[in-house]
């Protein structure tokens, strides 16, 4: 089969387009790379990311969207511009990886969802841990009924961001749940889906000077019983102690450290409680980037589903926005 043209749009200081432009140049069996366009001026806001595009054309958004050999786009720009630039992609046909969650215009990313399920094309987002082997793992698990009744989900993504970071957050409804929440909120979902209810309570610490709500958590309720997504930007250690907890009738599942970074890869524990004991493993070092972008262009090619249809992600972004107070 022959190889996808791709081109990537945008870049940012915080999140993955870094990587994700590295994961297609690693991957020459599936991608071919058409050019990169940076429309919001990020060479002057973001010189040190620069490096990783050269040596490939500099096209504008118009150039890509207009030309027919380009059949993918990866979108990944800063998550206030992510769906605008994932619509005009949309619009011109393109199969469209977008990173996480979208910007929080709502009305925008309905038409995005709308357009890209006329057009039947690929519509894939930089959830990460969709592609932690031990998440994928622990889910088919779930829906073969290994648990049990799932009763409850805890889910943490705490981390020690800088004071400037943090600042960035008032960007956005729901600071740190926006920005990082937006994952464990995707997990839940998939295990649990649509809560009875959800309470929003995201604080601003004020450590720094810093306004925006960088404490936050939401707390789902289920008929079963309640779960909960946590991210504090402000925690000593809190990289370390993410971590995703699956309470079912007949086992409890904990993924934690959810990642222990190691250069380019991570690794992720596992322990299992049952009434007989407990159990630990490892997984081996996995990346989180490349079997993403090889899973997209899967997609494009036709040899994989997707298995997070269009209207999931219509629901996961609504659901993030309402954890985040907005909706």
């Amino acid at each position: 089969m022959s190889k996808i043209r791709i081109a990537q749009i945008g870049t940012s200081r915080y999140s993955h387009g870094n990587f994700i432009f590295d994961a297609l140049k690693k991957s020459p069996d599936i991608f071919e790379i058409a050019g990169y366009a940076m429309p919001e001026g990020e060479e002057t806001k973001f010189p040190e990311n620069m490096a990783a595009f050269q040596g490939f054309p500099r096209l504008t958004v118009e150039e890509i969207c207009k030309d027919p050999g380009i059949q993918a786009v990866a979108v990944e720009t800063e998550e206030c511009f992510l769906t605008k630039y994932a619509l005009l992609a949309a619009r011109a046909g393109k199969h469209i990886h977008m990173e996480k969650p979208g910007s929080d215009d709502v009305e925008a990313f309905d038409t995005l969802i709308d357009t890209v399920k006329a057009n039947r094309t690929v519509f894939h987002t930089g959830y990460m841990y969709r592609y932690n082997p031990f998440v994928q793992d622990l889910m088919a698990r779930i829906r073969r009924g290994e648990l049990g009744e799932i009763l409850g989900v805890e889910a943490q993504m705490n981390t020690l961001h800088p004071p400037e970071l943090r600042r960035w957050l008032g960007m956005y409804p729901g600071g740190s749940m926006f920005f990082l929440g937006c994952h464990l909120i995707d997990l839940i979902l998939q295990i649990q889906g649509l809560p009875e209810r959800i309470l929003p309570l995201n604080k601003s610490t004020g450590l720094d000077g810093v306004i925006a709500e960088d404490f936050c958590m939401a707390v789902l309720e289920y008929p079963q019983g309640v779960s909960f997504a946590k991210v504090n930007s402000t925690e000593v250690g809190g990289f370390a102690r993410r971590q995703l907890v699956v309470a079912g009738s007949l086992k409890t599942v904990e993924l934690k450290p959810f990642e222990v970074i190691l250069g380019a890869d991570q690794r992720t524990t596992r322990t299992e409680f049952t009434q007989q004991g407990q159990f630990s493993e490892e997984t081996p070092l996995y990346n989180r980037y490349a079997p993403m972008m090889r899973a997209f262009g899967e997609m494009v090619q036709g040899k994989r589903e997707n298995p997070w249809p269009y209207e999931y992600e219509r629901t996961l972004y609504h659901t993030v926005l309402q954890c985040c107070n907005l909706l």
